[in-house]
């Protein structure tokens, strides 16, 4: 379906609500404008499109295994408006399960996500991190993120970043007070997983607009549960000379260290640039 015959609710003026979606069905939902991309107005972004895939595997396979890696391949753009969800258990186990997920519009999916959930255990002994921990919330200024993207999912947010930052290079934390589907509580892993592909507009190497570099995966690796509230970001991106581009970040919780981001980027200047569209 085009995305112009499919908008975002509030797109017209008309009211919405202060989440990202609204349950129509069991498997169904529409977009409010809450969940608009930053590369162009009829699309979802990524980042709370990617929290309700989550959310809906954790809703509808509860399970006390824990989250080990998410990771959710971009087949198309996100279209805005109607779609739904399909969930399903591709290796089912006692302590190992992998479980797949789909956002669909009609007849074409644009997000197939991959989920392993892994028995957990006390390792508490043996445990130990390497990554460094990010200076507190509070620690870093406010940091006004629409002045540098567009869209309605990035002015639902709450960032905080270093002073320090630079182009390719940065640390930040952000939140925001929406929950994913109006009336509902974000599942645990989910109520994190939502900001998590912002990380690819946090240290940007280049305005965008001059040259595009939008992700085409999200992959989350986690060493713990993690703690919905603000998520802490600490991003390098790489752009490489061939179209190609990564961004990297090890993910925090108000506690520390809880994982690791990684975003494939395809890169495009000048006339290569192909119209805002994937």
């Amino acid at each position: 379906m085009p995305v112009a015959d499919n908008l975002h609710l509030g797109h017209a003026g008309e009211a919405y609500p202060d989440a990202f979606y609204v349950r129509r069905d069991a498997a169904g939902f529409v977009s409010t404008l809450h969940a608009q991309g930053a590369w162009q107005p009829g699309e979802q972004h990524l980042a709370p499109a990617s929290g309700l895939v989550m959310a809906e595997v954790e809703r509808r396979l509860p399970s006390d295994k824990l989250v080990s890696r998410a990771s959710f391949d971009v087949l198309g753009v996100i279209q805005s408006g109607e779609f739904t969800i399909d969930v399903h258990v591709l290796r089912p186990g006692r302590s190992i399960e992998l479980i797949e997920a789909s956002m669909r519009h009609g007849d074409r999916t644009s997000i197939r996500a991959r989920i392993w959930r892994l028995a957990a255990s006390d390792t508490t002994r043996i445990a130990g991190c390497e990554w460094e921990p990010l200076p507190p919330p509070g620690a870093m200024p406010p940091l006004v993120f629409s002045t540098v993207w567009g869209g309605g999912f990035i002015t639902a947010l709450e960032a905080r970043q270093t002073a320090d930052t630079r182009p390719g290079r940065g640390r930040s934390w952000l939140r925001t007070r929406y929950p994913l589907v109006a009336g509902e509580p974000d599942p645990p892993v989910a109520g994190f997983l939502k900001l998590v592909d912002t990380a690819n507009g946090l240290a940007v190497r280049e305005r965008p607009g001059s040259v595009f570099f939008a992700n085409v995966d999200l992959t989350v690796h986690f060493l713990r549960p993690p703690e919905a509230g603000w998520v802490g970001f600490d991003t390098r991106v790489n752009f490489g000379p061939t179209g190609l581009g990564e961004t990297a970040s090890v993910l925090s919780d108000i506690h520390g260290p809880v994982g690791t981001a990684a975003q494939s980027l395809t890169v495009r200047v000048g006339e290569d640039w192909p119209g805002k569209a994937r």
